[in-house]
């Protein structure tokens, strides 16, 4: 999606470790018109693939998957990072690393809300090593749902994470896939849009 990578070029920041700040128009501040367009990208791809609940992690991923799922017409079910005193009933429950933040978590989902019936879209704003990715992969186990895809707006494509999801066989789709990235700038993975 050249608009995402334009936008990743203009107003991104690469910092220190390999990340990848773009918290001014995509996970702290929102461009909704672009999240608008992200969701009409991630239907246009998945939309022969009988998806009905779009599943992300909070907080970055909320977002995302709303915009996508007005256009798929769906509802969105997010995993939390935390289980709340608002949650009841039983849970589905896996462990996860993040990068950003250094530390182990878990995220929990209601298991009313998942089920066997379900086919989803899995979301999120990152893919770098894969660890969220799995956690939510491993709560779709769990459920028994079927995973119709992944959809991703930026690959951290010099990590494993994406290879790994292709090789298993996931269908994923990576908006923006950045190859080498480094003090003095970024690549994009050449990709075919069709």
């Amino acid at each position: 999606m050249k608009l995402l990578e334009q936008r990743i070029l203009q107003e991104g920041q690469v910092r220190p470790g390999n990340v990848l700040k773009v918290d001014c128009f995509l996970n702290h501040q929102l461009d909704v018109e672009l999240l608008d367009q992200i969701g009409a990208e991630f239907h246009r791809i998945f939309k022969e693939d009988g998806i009905n609940k779009i599943l992300t992690i909070e907080a970055s991923g909320i977002a995302i998957a709303c915009m996508t799922a007005r256009h798929f017409d769906v509802p969105v079910v997010f995993a939390k990072k935390a289980k709340s005193k608002n949650i009841d009933g039983d849970v589905y429950t896996s462990k996860v690393h993040s990068y950003t933040y250094g530390r182990d978590y878990d995220i929990t989902l209601a298991k009313k809300f998942l089920s066997p019936n379900d086919k989803v879209l899995i979301l999120d704003d990152f893919l770098a090593n894969g660890k969220a990715m799995k956690g939510l992969l491993d709560i779709c186990k769990q459920s028994g749902c079927v995973v119709g895809g992944i959809g991703i707006c930026i690959e951290k494509g010099f990590q494993p994470g994406g290879d790994e999801l292709r090789a298993e066989g996931y269908k994923l789709a990576s908006l923006a896939i950045v190859s080498e990235m480094s003090d003095t700038g970024l690549k994009f993975r050449e990709q075919n849009e069709d």
